[in-house]
């Protein structure tokens, strides 16, 4: 029979704990077998008790329903949910009693004390490598030693600001640290998410135990990095730098950004001048002071660091040398990433902080010494074999488990390179309970690491009164990874007395937030939903024309081949067919009509047009809503499996357009009226003038039978169709068609109307984005309203029609010029708006 937990009878409350089975050889989290749980447990215990397994299960579906309202998510790659894989949290959060806790934290932070101290001489005096305390082969062997950083002394005097640590239990239940985090930590942003939803899962033992609030460490690392900064007078401006949405963590940096108040940037976001990093924002260049970075030593300069990333900016290390910008952490810290570092850092101690290590890290030895590599190998069943430097594509190696000629392979790999490989004792993760929720097996056992974090604060450092556990996937596994599905936990932290509850969410709005909410909007935010605008109102204008010409491809008349040659003429200059080339055999049109909806290695098809909207709208999902969102999830669908034939593809393009109207509505009601939005308004009326001046000009420059043939398709694809019949009542004949889509302003799909709306929308951008010289198209509007019509009233209005067609191209001409002038002052910053703006 298995062991089960039994409980004295002054505590006899813990009934669930009866189906509860921990292997008997594991440190239990929950308690030892025989005693009962740990008094720290007994409150949350005591909620399970007073509930069933269903009432239970409810509580776990309220857990996913909020990680999947908030959109929490850690992106795995190559996993079959696609790559915004929804985190995981176990009902259960890990609860830890207040007395180990005071003792843990102050272990932590002397760690970290530790790891800075030892950055400061890596990159300063190298002391520790002259007196051997270190061996060089460990810091100029690896990839993590940045060679430019040598010498560089840090704003503020801190290598590392933010440091977390992978922990696990010794099996007489110490703590050993099994791995250190110092170039770019993840998991605080996931810790802070758990805390959110679990403690509304939980209120009451969450009250009743208490548990310490989180906030003050957050507030606390706000606060070092804006006091850090080297802002002088200025207020300080402190930003996240992410590698963008494809990165597995992007969903925290999302999160942390809002809940610490700061911009979310990319590296094309901010730029280098006069040694100085500027964020591009809409109103011009702003100064940076601080930057939290989530990317890797390596990816951050170009110039300076790894010459192939596309993910950093270009002279960043020379605003560092200059101690113009806090780095957190600085540069060059991912080289403590180090497992091989372990067994020297007892008297690296000594020497650099005059006390030993509060807490030990697990056995290690570094095989780039002989007699630790002799021992590894003598040893090697009783060890895990693991890559010295994080940059190493290795997995863990149980010795154990390798036998044979695999064997023979690993230890000639290990004497052949001895330096890289790293042999460690093999620990037995201690056990914790996670919520399976089947009524003969409520709870399971499951193997646990613990993440902890401290942040650098002018006081000193502060620990996180929580952390991140994660947990294996399956029971039995050693390993755990949250990139083979592994889950997480809360963390409970036992106060000492109940504290008031905080947070740097704030309860109420305050004058600054409603002015300060557009002052830091990153161009790139604009520039995305500029494109969005453009992209949207190409992909309907494109999907009308290639359903107009399959509605023609049956026309066996004159009429119908004119029209059609029109179509073909009006998607050439779209882009959205090819121009036929000199000596090419022609290929049958309905064969590039087909390939025009869905070949994405067609430019111009409606499958591309779609694919770089979806991008564009992806650097900005966090100012859509749901709905929009989920349209802009759709709106591609129809083309998959690729319509074959002209019915298939009418039918798939009558969808797209119920999207892409849908898209037209969202973007005026739905989005917030911002300066960004100005952006998206003005995308969609360039690209709708230069449509239309386009489309209208290949009947104008036509002969006069072919133009009367095209009339018909041109009020349909300008979706003009029903204001001309319901207006005119008649047959389309060319001056009432001039006048629908040329001059009537109170048509909204007429080049007039796009003309004066452009004229109120560019000033409006030029005020919200503070530009000296905002571009206008007020020449092409009074070219276009002395337009006199009488001509076309004539039997024979070709000069009329070719003089229109020329304004007509030159108001195309200056919608280009528009939208360069545009990129350039807003985007790129390369005119007007290149001066950096008054700080505070």
């Amino acid at each position: 029979m298995e062991p089960e937990f039994t409980v004295a009878k002054q505590h006899a409350v813990i009934d669930i704990l009866r189906q509860y089975h921990p292997v008997p050889d594991r440190f239990d989290e929950l308690g030892s077998l025989g005693s009962g749980p740990k008094s720290h447990w007994r409150p949350l215990l005591k909620q399970f008790n007073l509930e069933s397994v269903d009432s239970l299960n409810i509580r776990a579906q309220a857990v996913s329903n909020a990680i999947a309202e908030d959109g929490v998510t850690y992106n795995v790659y190559e996993d079959p949910r696609g790559d915004s894989r929804p985190w995981e949290v176990d009902l259960l959060p890990l609860v830890l009693g207040a007395d180990e806790w005071q003792w843990l934290s102050k272990a932590v932070a002397q760690r970290a004390e530790l790891l800075d101290s030892v950055l400061a001489d890596l990159y300063g005096e190298q002391s520790l490598l002259k007196e051997g305390l270190m061996p060089p082969a460990l810091v100029y062997g690896q990839a993590g030693f940045q060679w430019p950083c040598q010498g560089i002394e840090p704003a503020g005097g801190r290598f590392l600001h933010l440091y977390a640590v992978d922990l696990a239990r010794a099996p007489d239940g110490g703590w050993w640290v099994m791995a250190d985090r110092t170039q770019a930590p993840s998991g605080a942003g996931y810790a802070l998410q758990n805390r959110l939803v679990i403690s509304r899962a939980f209120p009451a033992p969450f009250h009743n135990l208490p548990v310490t609030n989180l906030s003050e460490f957050f507030q606390g690392f706000q606060n070092s990095l804006a006091g850090m900064s080297p802002a002088g007078t200025e207020s300080p401006l402190c930003v996240l730098l992410t590698p963008g949405r494809f990165n597995e963590t992007y969903f925290e940096h999302v999160f942390l950004a809002r809940y610490l108040g700061l911009p979310l940037v990319e590296g094309q976001d901010l730029t280098v001048r006069d040694d100085t990093v500027y964020l591009k924002t809409l109103q011009g260049l702003r100064r940076v002071h601080a930057i939290y970075r989530r990317l890797d030593d390596g990816f951050c300069d170009p110039l300076e660091l790894r010459a192939d990333s596309v993910l950093g900016i270009p002279g960043l290390l020379g605003a560092v040398r200059a101690g113009k910008v806090l780095m957190a952490n600085a540069l060059g810290s991912g080289v403590l990433e180090s497992a091989a570092l372990f067994g020297f850092l007892p008297e690296i101690s000594k020497k650099l902080l005059g006390s030993p290590l509060a807490m030990p890290s697990v056995a290690s030895w570094w095989c780039g010494e002989k007699p630790a590599l002799d021992y590894v190998i003598e040893h090697l069943d009783e060890l895990v074999i693991k890559p010295a430097f994080a940059s190493m594509r290795m997995e863990p190696v149980f010795g154990y488990q390798v036998k044979g000629s695999e064997r023979d392979a690993l230890v000639k790999k290990m004497h052949a390179h001895p330096h890289a490989f790293v042999g460690q004792e093999l620990v037995h993760l201690s056990q914790a309970p996670v919520w399976k929720g089947e009524r003969d097996q409520p709870l399971a056992t499951r193997s646990i690491g613990l993440r902890l974090f401290a942040a650098a604060t002018p006081s000193g450092w502060r620990v996180m009164p929580g952390g991140l556990t994660r947990v294996a996937m399956d029971e039995g596994v050693e390993v755990i990874s949250m990139q083979r599905g592994g889950l997480s936990k809360d963390t409970w932290v036992q106060a000492r007395y109940t504290a008031p509850s905080k947070s740097l969410i704030k309860k109420r709005l305050q004058v600054s937030d409603l002015l300060d909410g557009e002052r830091d909007t990153p161009s790139r935010v604009g520039e995305n939903l500029f494109w969005m605008g453009r992209h949207s109102e190409r992909a309907e204008a494109t999907a009308r024309l290639l359903r107009a010409a399959f509605n023609r491809l049956s026309g066996h008349d004159q009429a119908s081949e004119e029209a059609l040659l029109g179509l073909q003429q009006a998607a050439e200059q779209f882009g959205t067919l090819p121009e036929p080339e000199e000596d090419a055999v022609p290929e049958p049109l309905p064969g590039m009509l087909l390939r025009a909806v869905s070949d994405l290695k067609f430019p111009g098809s409606i499958a591309s047009i779609l694919q770089a909207l979806l991008f564009n709208a992806s650097q900005v999902r966090d100012r859509l809503s749901s709905d929009n969102w989920h349209t802009l999830n759709r709106v591609g669908k129809p083309l998959s499996p690729a319509p074959s034939t002209p019915d298939q593809s009418i039918r798939a393009l009558n969808l797209v357009l119920l999207d892409c109207i849908s898209l037209a509505g969202f973007a005026m009601d739905d989005i917030t009226r911002d300066a960004s939005w100005v952006f998206l308004v003005i995308g969609r009326r360039l690209e709708r003038l230069a449509n239309l001046c386009t489309l209208i000009c290949v009947p104008l420059f036509s002969d006069r039978f072919s133009r009367h043939a095209m009339l018909e398709w041109l009020l349909e694809v300008a979706n003009s169709e029903v204001t001309y019949r319901t207006r005119y009542r008649r047959t389309p004949e060319l001056l009432g068609v001039v006048h629908t889509l040329v001059i009537d302003a109170s048509n909204p799909h007429s080049v007039m109307f796009q003309l004066r709306q452009l004229q109120k929308d560019l000033p409006e951008m030029g005020r919200k984005t503070g530009q000296l010289f905002p571009p206008d198209l007020g020449e092409s509007l009074q070219r276009l309203q002395a337009l006199d019509l009488h001509p076309f009233e004539r039997k024979r209005p070709d000069k009329a029609c070719e003089a229109l067609a020329e304004l007509l191209c030159d108001i195309r001409s200056e919608v280009y010029r528009v939208s360069d002038e545009i990129q350039r002052q807003c985007f790129i910053h390369t005119r007007y708006s290149d001066r950096p703006v008054k700080p505070d």
